[in-house]
């Protein structure tokens, strides 16, 4: 445990983080040596649900638009 091989990343107050790296990694479990442990490969956490693609956008607006056209009759029917 002594010989093993040190983190790498800095703690809040500027040391060096003294726990041991994991096996084949530059860092510590705590600090992003953890299996499956960091950000996903490209940009997966931005497709998720679709609702800012064009085509959302352009729905909600046509969605919004007969909306309006909607109450402005009522309000024509209803005075």
């Amino acid at each position: 445990m002594v010989t093993s091989p040190r983190c790498g990343a800095r703690t809040r107050d500027g040391t060096a983080c003294r726990a041991p790296a994991m096996h084949g990694k530059r860092r510590c479990r705590m600090h992003g040596g953890a299996p499956r442990s960091g950000a996903p490969l490209g940009n997966r956490n931005a497709r998720t649900h679709g609702a800012f693609t064009q085509e959302g956008i352009g729905e909600r607006r046509a969605i919004r638009e007969l909306l309006g056209e909607t109450r402005e009759l009522l309000r024509k029917l209803n005075p």
